[in-house]
C-alpha cells in the first residue's frame, strides 16, 4: 500500500526527537527503518536539506530548515513530490507553532508531544485525499526539486552512520516513541468505569432480550435493538479511552457521549426519564474524567 507510516521532528543540531506521530507498526521490516531513522537523525546537519534514504519496501526522506527537520518513513512506491509535500506542510504548521527559542530550549525528548496531533491530521489529510493545496504544492515542490534535488542515501548507509555517530560521541536519545503514561487512576474514575461497565451490561442484556423475544415478530423493533446495543460498544470504548492514551481522545469522547444521548432519547417508552438521566449522567461523567486524566510528564530516558 502506497502511504506515510510514521514521520516526527527533530531538531538539526543533535537530532533530538521534539514530536512524532504515535503509530505502532509491529512490521520487522518497520521496526528495522525506525532504527535507521533515529541513526540518521543523529548527523543531519551534515546533509543538504532534502534527503531520501531508499529501502526495498520502505524509505525515508527528510527536509531540514533551520533549526529543525521533519522526517517521514513511507512505502517505498510512495511518490517522493508527495512525500516532500508532507513534509513542507508538517514544517510549516510546526514553526507556526513553536518558536525558535523554544526549540533550542529543549532539554528532553518529545517536548512537543502534543504536536502528534497536527501531525496525525497532516498524515490523514495526505494519505487519504488530494486537495487542491496539494496539487499547488506539487508544483511548487516539484520545481524546487528539479534546480535541487534531494541527496539519495540507501537504508544500508544509515545503519554505517550509527557507528559514525557513536564513533563522533553524537548521542542518540531515544529508540522509539515513548509510552503514554497517564496520571494514576483516582477513586471517582474508578467509579466511573464501574458505573460504565454496569451501564454496558444493562444495554447489551436489554438488547439481547429484545432481540430473542421480538426479532421475528416485529421487524420495527430493529431499531430498538440497535439502540441498546450501540450505548453497550460505547460504554466499552469509554472505558478503553479513560484508561489509555489517544491523540484523538476529545473528538471520540463527544461522539460516544453524543452517541449514548441520542440512543436513549430514541429509547424513551422502553426506558423512563429517571433511567435515561441516568445512563446520559453516567456518560456524562466518564466523559468528564477521560477529559481530565492527563498524561504524565515524560521524563529524560536519555540513552536507551
Amino acid at each position: 500500500m502506497s502511504m506515510i507510516f510514521f514521520a516526527c521532528v527533530v531538531r538539526v543540531r543533535d537530532g533530538l526527537p521534539l514530536s512524532a506521530s504515535t503509530d505502532f507498526h509491529f512490521n520487522q521490516d518497520f521496526l528495522e527503518c525506525r532504527k535507521r531513522l533515529k541513526a540518521l537523525s543523529s548527523i543531519l546537519a551534515r546533509y543538504p536539506s532534502r534527503g531520501t534514504a531508499k529501502g526495498r519496501d520502505l524509505s525515508i526522506h527528510f527536509l531540514s530548515s533551520g533549526d529543525i527537520a521533519c522526517m517521514a518513513i513511507c512505502s517505498s512506491n510512495y511518490s517522493t513530490i508527495m512525500a516532500f509535500c508532507f513534509l513542507e506542510e508538517l514544517q510549516w504548521e510546526f514553526a507556526a507553532s513553536y518558536d525558535t527559542t523554544s526549540i533550542s530550549l529543549a532539554s528532553r525528548p518529545y517536548a512537543f508531544l502534543e504536536f502528534d496531533n497536527v501531525i496525525q491530521k497532516v498524515k490523514w489529510h495526505f494519505n487519504c485525499t488530494s486537495g487542491s493545496r496539494v496539487k499547488v504544492n506539487w508544483e511548487k515542490v516539484e520545481e524546487e526539486m528539479k534546480f535541487q534535488p534531494p541527496v539519495e542515501l540507501k537504508l544500508e548507509d544509515a545503519e554505517l552512520m550509527n557507528g559514525l555517530a557513536n564513533g563522533g560521541h553524537a548521542e542518540v536519545h531515544v529508540e522509539v516513541v515513548p509510552t503514554y503514561r497517564m496520571q494514576r487512576v483516582t477513586p471517582l474514575g474508578i467509579l466511573s468505569l464501574v458505573l460504565n461497565i454496569m451501564c454496558g451490561a444493562l444495554n447489551l442484556i436489554r438488547g439481547v432480550h429484545l432481540a430473542e423475544h421480538s426479532f421475528q415478530e416485529d421487524h420495527e423493533v430493529i431499531g430498538n435493538v440497535i439502540a441498546f446495543f450501540l450505548p453497550f460498544l460505547a460504554c466499552v470504548f469509554q472505558c478503553y479511552l479513560y484508561l489509555f492514551y489517544s491523540s484523538t481522545r476529545k473528538v471520540k469522547t463527544f461522539i460516544l457521549f453524543f452517541l449514548v444521548c441520542l440512543c436513549n432519547v430514541y429509547l424513551y417508552g422502553l426506558r423512563n426519564v429517571w433511567q435515561i438521566a441516568f445512563h446520559i449522567g453516567v456518560a456524562s461523567l466518564s466523559s468528564y474524567q477521560i477529559l481530565t486524566r492527563q498524561l504524565m510528564e515524560k521524563q529524560p530516558d536519555y540513552g536507551v
